[in-house]
């Protein structure tokens, strides 16, 4: 882990902010792991975010709380989405870093939609 994340690497929430096509910004508290330099997320497969996403990678990153109050260093950065295996990966990160509730929110997940459902993000700070 580098210092380009920051705060980042241990924050429990991350305000991803994502971009409209007017380029107005959309916060989203979400949880995050930091790995090789990179920090990961996981999210529904058809939410806006990962639509934003699909159309304009560039991102900002900030710690925030669970209702998304922000604090800290702003940190930029381009997202990318990632395939099953990938996403995979970032569930099982996901699961060590959120002992607790993690497994439990994952494995509903799964329940609900089908591991299909949901699909990682790789962040790459600026």
């Amino acid at each position: 882990m580098t210092n380009r994340l920051g705060e980042l690497q241990t924050a429990n929430y991350v305000l991803l902010t994502t971009f409209r096509k007017d380029g107005s910004p959309v916060g989203t508290p979400v949880w995050a792991v930091a790995h090789d330099d990179k920090l990961f997320v996981w999210t529904v497969t058809d939410s806006w975010k990962v639509k934003r996403i699909r159309r304009n990678p560039e991102v900002t990153l900030q710690p925030c709380n669970a209702r998304g109050v922000a604090h800290g260093a702003i940190v930029g950065g381009t997202a990318r989405i990632l395939d099953g295996a990938e996403t995979e990966q970032v569930r099982s990160w996901l699961r060590r870093k959120y002992w607790l509730t993690g497994p439990l929110v994952i494995l509903g997940s799964n329940l609900r939609r089908g591991k299909d459902g949901t699909i990682g993000i790789e962040i790459t700070p600026a």
